[in-house]
């Protein structure tokens, strides 16, 4: 089994990323399934269910979440209805969504699950505790199992790939927008990378205007966060599976536009 996961889409640019790059992606590496993480696609900050749609007829076949899930408070009204979305699993017990799904294709099926991290973002469950029995579940119907883990600090990201290596398919990082070079296949066989980077506008920081973000390092003045124009990009990983579930690669990608 082929994965391609997108890393995280930011605004207009993010999705017209995905329109210019995809179909060439598809072309060139033939994989099975495309997830992503769409928690900045509408207009920088969240998701809305036009959005959702509107990826899913450029090819993505299942989408993940992150902290700003709610910063577009349809949202919650309706995502309900997709079982191609998923929010963090980790939020309490009764908020909108599901945490994990099972995509299925030409007979094949994965697993995906969503986890935020703690450190320096909000104090949600503890994903450590949870996750493994997540992981059971979804092993009932495939052993091929992707962890989206929307985490601000290098080091909870590691422990995460290190605590899930052998149980798990892969473990791709998204959140902090750049793309690290430490992709690999852990000894235990599962695919892990600290974060799979942003797809949305290049000449920007972290997709917001350049100029707003240093004024704000300069003067720690407020200013209002604007997705950048210009040149798109696109951040990925391509994760191949084999039928146990253990990764037998991973390769970063990167276009530019």
């Amino acid at each position: 089994m082929r994965v391609l996961f997108i890393g995280d889409i930011v605004g207009r640019p993010g999705r017209e990323a995905v329109e210019v790059f995809l179909p060439q992606l598809k072309r060139d590496y033939n994989m099975d399934f495309v997830v992503a993480n769409g928690e900045n696609a509408a207009g920088g900050r969240g998701m809305t269910k036009d959005i959702a749609f509107s990826l899913y007829e450029l090819g993505i076949d299942f989408l993940t979440l992150g902290n700003h899930a709610w910063d577009q408070k349809t949202l919650a009204k309706s995502i309900d209805d997709d079982r191609r979305m998923i929010r963090p699993a980790n939020y309490p017990v009764g908020v909108p969504g599901r945490g994990y799904g099972v995509v299925s294709k030409n007979g094949l099926s994965l697993g995906v699950i969503n986890l935020s991290g703690r450190v320096y973002l909000a104090p949600l469950d503890n994903p450590f505790k949870m996750v493994t029995d997540v992981v059971n579940k979804i092993k009932d119907e495939t052993q091929a199992i992707l962890i989206d883990f929307h985490a601000e600090a290098t080091s909870e990201k590691v422990a995460m790939g290190r605590f899930l290596e052998g149980k798990v398919s892969a473990v791709v990082g998204t959140h902090t927008h750049i793309q690290t070079a430490d992709e690999r296949v852990l000894p235990l066989g599962t695919a892990y990378i600290t974060d799979v980077g942003m797809t949305g506008p290049a000449d920007s920081i972290i997709g917001v205007k350049k100029e707003g973000v240093i004024n704000n390092f300069l003067t720690q003045m407020p200013f209002r966060m604007e997705v950048a124009d210009g040149p798109i990009q696109l951040n990925a990983v391509l994760v191949d599976i084999d039928e146990k579930g253990r990764a037998l690669g991973i390769e970063r990608i990167q276009r530019l536009g």
